[in-house]
């Protein structure tokens, strides 16, 4: 990371109290950004904050955003706005998954994972879309997921709401084609962060799948890479989407050679 150099850019990290949005933040100010960090636990929030000016004499701001208000959320932006001048860059990182079957599957958590992962993904990059097109620049980055590209039992919801995550990007990269605005999708596998502590609550999955975790670190790096040369989607790990892609090609025949490995969860 130390040879990244992102210094004075502007970048706006949802989800940043913990796990990948919280090492975003770290390496972004490490690279000499200036972290924005939204979300809905002010105190951890301060925690990072301070935490980010106090190792790395670094500016960082904080502001409490929960991401299934509309409202909230455009207030937000245009305050950042009005105080940075600018937004460099938007990672939509903000998200979370519940492990249940659908025929033991809550609506309202049916519904809260659409309205955080989607819904407040839609509205965020809504807010700050107008300032970019207006500057003709800017970076938009959402974090999908491989479950948005291959679903598998007990993920059929958080599955949905990945595949609804990449068709957003997808066909929002189209609109602005004509922009220097950049628009990625990030697909990762499982990452060894506190993600799996509601969405895993018996702990099946991270047991089955613990040797295959990728380190946020990792993550991160290659997330941020996309600021200095833009992509339109970073796979993680690279095997892992061998098998999407083969599945896009072959689903009965991967569905049917995966067989037990689809069944972690």
């Amino acid at each position: 990371m130390s040879q990244l150099d992102l210094k004075d850019k502007v970048i706006v990290i949802t989800g940043a109290s913990s796990g990948l949005g919280w090492q975003l933040a770290i390496d972004a100010a490490r690279a000499g950004a200036i972290p924005i960090l939204m979300a809905r636990s002010t105190a951890k929030l301060q925690e990072l904050h301070q935490f980010i000016e106090t190792t790395y004499n670094q500016k960082a701001y904080y502001y409490t955003l929960d991401v299934c208000s509309p409202r909230d959320i455009h207030g937000t932006f245009q305050t950042v706005v009005s105080e940075h001048k600018k937004i460099d860059a938007l990672i939509n990182n903000a998200g979370f998954a519940i492990f249940e079957t659908f025929l033991d599957a809550d609506l309202e958590d049916m519904k809260e994972m659409f309205d955080v992962n989607v819904l407040g993904l839609m509205a965020c990059t809504k807010a700050v879309l107008p300032e970019m097109v207006k500057e003709n620049r800017g970076h938009i980055i959402n974090i999908a997921s491989q479950a948005g590209k291959i679903s598998t039992p007990k993920s059929s919801v958080y599955a949905a709401t990945k595949h609804a995550v990449l068709g957003f990007t997808n066909s929002l990269r189209m609109e602005l084609h004509e922009t220097n605005i950049h628009v990625s999708a990030v697909n990762p596998g499982p990452i060894r962060t506190p993600f799996f502590t509601r969405a895993d609550q018996e702990g099946t999955y991270v047991k089955n799948i613990e040797k295959f975790m990728l380190e946020p670190s990792y993550v991160s790096m290659k997330i941020l890479s996309l600021l200095i040369k833009p992509k339109r989607e970073v796979n993680l790990p690279y095997w892992m989407n061998i098998g999407s892609r083969l599945y896009q090609l072959f689903p009965s025949l991967v569905e049917k050679l995966g067989g037990k490995s689809f069944y972690q969860k």
